[in-house]
């Protein structure tokens, strides 16, 4: 059978739940489902955060993340695959990312949930700004995100 990833960039929140059920229910070959969800946080290093604004283009993101996800399954024995990121001004404690993945047990599950994360923080082409009391800035990517990310990377 073959597995076609579910990606989704969008303005709306998601029901994880809803996402779960639908790559799911009904089905005999799935053993392991593992989900991870990111959620935007009310501070960051001890300073309270207002909101989190995420920015893409359309097209290039679910371009560049379907590449990701089509090596995920490449590398990975997943018998599904969902991703949604949201874009636009999020608050904290709302919903900004969902990777679901299913496979018949759960360390291949765990591994490609784990290594479409860490190509999502670093490498997904979305530009995330902050907004605090001291105004708004840029976020970079941050040095522990990219070693996280660069085991994954083949010889």
């Amino acid at each position: 059978m073959s597995v076609t990833a579910t990606i989704r960039i969008q303005e709306d929140d998601f029901d994880a739940a809803r996402e779960i059920a639908a790559l799911a229910n009904g089905r005999t070959d799935i053993g392991a489902v593992v989900t991870f969800s990111g959620i935007c946080r009310g501070s960051e290093n001890g300073a309270p955060i207002a909101a989190l604004t995420l920015e893409h283009y359309p097209g290039m993101a679910e371009a560049e993340i379907a590449r990701h996800a089509d090596e995920a399954l490449s590398r990975w024995p997943l018998q599904g695959l969902t991703i949604i990121h949201r874009f636009g001004r999020i608050a904290p404690g709302a919903n900004i990312v969902l990777v679901v993945t299913a496979s018949a047990h759960r360390q291949a599950a765990f591994e490609a949930a784990e290594f479409l994360m860490d190509y999502l923080k670093t490498s997904a082409p979305f530009w995330k700004r902050e907004e605090s009391q001291k105004g708004t800035s840029w976020i970079e990517a941050r040095d522990h995100d990219d070693a996280a990310a660069a085991r994954w990377t083949r010889s």
